[in-house]
């Protein structure tokens, strides 16, 4: 088995800086937070928030002499050697000018040995290496547009200000929508400084799940002993190989549920060390409609019914649901909502919904029928589904059954004539005819 300093210290660039995803490195904007001990032993710490500059390069080389903005503290100028090029990714380095700028957040870290079970094992010893003593720094940092989001462990040597990351975590799946029953990937890579004394003593790795206050463990991994953890969700796992040849962490999930639905944390850990991303996945279906009774029967003028639209097999919960008609003249318009009922949750987590629409064809002026549709707006997209309402023995004609009506009366007005004219002229002759025969 390949322990975690053979992983190959391109894998992240490849990973992350495929194709024209990488430029040269930025200059981030950071907040540098850190809490103070309160006064008189209270128990609450203020927290400071100053403003830091962070300058990344991929090879290490002495700091140039840069004067630091009016805003910035020369103490809060760091000079980040970042040999994976995570940090170089294009979404960290937004155009000149740009209003839109990433997301940075810098901590100080404090190493220390981890108790969980899966994690215990990397810190043996009894003892903590020299190497620890140092300043250390966790950032974290999200690229523009959800692109990004990455973890960084980084260590100088007391008092300066020159880090090198030692420990990265990065997701690109930072919101992940997925259809229900489909499969799911929920990218997570890791990289450590194969120079650091830390990174050939094994890795662990733990993937967590929180939704509304709720958190569960979906599987955990310990790298040195290539031990899965007892508890793992079924239907979850990882590419074992991947993870040790090209430190690729992604949890797979065979089959999205509705329960899957929430925030994902991956979590790496070294000896002392620890680093983690949260993403965010959404399992979204949309909703089958169907119509009740379908065909409608046959209405007239003044008639009343109802009709009613189901939705159903759709997460997540939100939904609008609304009528609209169309006229036998292509014109359309809403009908409003109708009356909805509460939502129901079937087995598998999907919901359904009900709405029943009043329909009186004089109340509503319907005219001479046309098509009846429920509409459904929903995250996973608008559905619409028609019945068609014929009304029969309408007692305003239209302007069609008018002019036909017209031209009936017309045809027979002449037949008329002509008859009479016959009948008138067939007379005559008739009286004629006597006369001469008298004569």
């Amino acid at each position: 088995m390949m322990n975690i300093s053979t992983i190959c210290t391109l894998c992240l660039v490849a990973a992350v800086c495929c194709g024209e995803a990488c430029s040269s490195c930025p200059v981030l904007e950071c907040w540098f937070v850190q809490e103070k001990t309160g006064r008189g032993g209270g128990l609450a710490a203020a927290t400071t928030l100053e403003k830091s500059l962070l300058h990344i390069q991929t090879d290490p080389h002495p700091a140039e002499s840069q004067q630091a903005p009016s805003d910035i503290h020369p103490d809060r100028v760091y000079l980040i050697t970042d040999p994976a090029g995570t940090l170089c990714h294009r979404s960290l380095n937004p155009p000149r000018g740009s209003v839109e700028k990433p997301q940075c957040e810098i901590n100080p870290f404090l190493p220390q040995p981890s108790t969980l079970k899966w994690a215990s094992p990397l810190t043996d010893s009894a003892s903590s290496p020299i190497y620890l003593q140092a300043d250390w720094f966790s950032t974290a940092l999200q690229g523009l547009n959800g692109q990004l989001a990455v973890s960084t462990i980084t260590r100088a040597p007391t008092a300066t200000k020159e880090h090198r990351v030692v420990l990265s975590v990065t997701t690109t799946t930072v919101s992940v929508q997925s259809r229900l029953g489909g499969p799911v990937l929920l990218d997570c890579g890791l990289w450590a400084d194969p120079s650091s004394p830390l990174s050939g003593s094994g890795f662990a790795v733990e993937w967590r799940y929180q939704f509304r206050g709720d958190g569960r463990l979906v599987l955990a991994y310990d790298g040195k002993t290539d031990r899965l953890a007892d508890v793992q969700e079924e239907g979850a796992t990882l590419d074992y190989e991947g993870l040790h040849q090209r430190g690729n962490a992604s949890l797979i999930l065979r089959e999205a549920k509705v329960r899957h639905s929430g925030l994902y944390i991956c979590t790496v850990y070294l000896p002392y060390l620890v680093a983690q991303v949260t993403m965010e996945l959404q399992v979204v279906e949309p909703p089958s409609l169907s119509i009740h009774p379908s065909p409608l029967p046959l209405a007239v003028p003044g008639q009343s019914f109802t009709v009613q639209c189901e939705a159903s097999g759709f997460a997540p919960l939100a939904l609008e649901l609304s009528w609209e008609f169309k006229g036998t003249d292509g014109k359309s318009r809403p009908l409003g909502s109708g009356s909805l009922t509460g939502h129901r949750q079937a087995w598998d987590g999907t919901y359904s919904q009900s709405t029943r629409l009043e329909l009186d064809s004089a109340e509503l002026d319907l005219g001479r029928g046309g098509e009846v549709t429920c509409v459904a707006v929903h995250l996973g997209g608008t559905r619409r589904a028609s019945v068609t309402l014929n009304v029969i023995g309408f007692s305003s004609p239209s302007i069609e059954d008018s002019m036909a009506m017209v031209g009936v009366a017309l045809v027979l007005y002449g037949l008329i004539k002509f008859v009479s004219w016959t009948v008138t002229s067939s007379g005559s002759d008739e009286a004629g005819q006597r006369e001469k025969k008298d004569k």
